[in-house]
Order: C-alpha cells, then sequence, then structure tokens
C-alpha cells in the first residue's frame, strides 16, 4: 500500500524534479518490501554524526553525538570555515544466522562537514569527547567579533 502525504504544503521557489523522482522511488520501495514480506527501511538514517551548532559573541560551539568510540577514532580537520568530522564506527556482529526485527544503528564510515558562518582562529580550536557527546570550541577570528564603537 503507498502512503501519500495528506497534506501538501505549498512551494516556495523551484522545486527539482529529482524531489518527485526519489519520492517515486521510496514509494516503490515500500510497495515492493510489503509484496515480498519485508518490513521498508530506508537504506541510512540520514546525516551522521548529529550535530548542534550555537554560538556567542567570541566562539562557536559543536556538539555531536557519537556514541560507542573512543576519542582517537575520530578525526577532525578544518580547511577555511569548513569543519569536517569523521572515523569509522564498528558495531559488533551478532553472528551469521541471526534475523533482525529492527536495524537501525549504522556502522561504517562517516564524515561530517559543518560550515560556519564566519572566519575563525584555526590554531585555537579545542575538542573533548565524553560520554558520547563530541564538544568543540571554536574561536571566531578577530574580525568576526563584534566591536564597540563609541561616539564622541
Amino acid at each position: 500500500m503507498i502512503i501519500k502525504r495528506m497534506v501538501d504544503l505549498p512551494n516556495y521557489g523551484w522545486r527539482s524534479a529529482f524531489d518527485d523522482l526519489e519520492r517515486m522511488r521510496r514509494d516503490m520501495g515500500r510497495l515492493f518490501g510489503q509484496v515480498a514480506g519485508q518490513a521498508y527501511y530506508p537504506a541510512h538514517a540520514g546525516v551522521y554524526p548529529l550535530v548542534n551548532v550555537s554560538e556567542d559573541p567570541v566562539h562557536f560551539y559543536i556538539r555531536g553525538e557519537i556514541p560507542g568510540m573512543k576519542s582517537e577514532e575520530i578525526n577532525i580537520s578544518v580547511a577555511g570555515r569548513n569543519l569536517t568530522i569523521s572515523g569509522e564506527r564498528k558495531i559488533a556482529s551478532e553472528g551469521a544466522n541471526v534475523r533482525y526485527h529492527r536495524r537501525e544503528r549504522e556502522d561504517g564510515k562517516f564524515n561530517r562537514v559543518v560550515a560556519l558562518p564566519s572566519d575563525i582562529q584555526i590554531d585555537k580550536i579545542e575538542a573533548g569527547y565524553s560520554d558520547g557527546i563530541l564538544h568543540i570550541t571554536i574561536p571566531k577570528a578577530e574580525a568576526a567579533k563584534p566591536k564597540q564603537i563609541s561616539v564622541k
């Protein structure tokens, strides 16, 4: 059974023809999965790792969820205003004869690029990792920090 959206929101701007093709591909996957007696699960959960990016007047803060890894398995690099978090998460197999009822935890290589809105001080970035949460503090470049101008 193909489930259609109940409400289509108005489209503000140009929509790619590939959006409709992607929706049709997902619907066909669901249909064929149901005919074969299989539950439909997307091939991947989406962007990984999940991150929050915030800022104050002098820093950017990135917090990412990367459970089940060691700090030495996580790589962080910076090029210009782009910060890249990468690594490989390995999940032990349950065995060859195991049948999954649900499989949402992914393993494998990941690479997440976070574009920052202003220049940063690359040499002063600090990162820490505890309890599955990656914390990155990125100082803004002096030119990006707010300046107080006195009126004479």
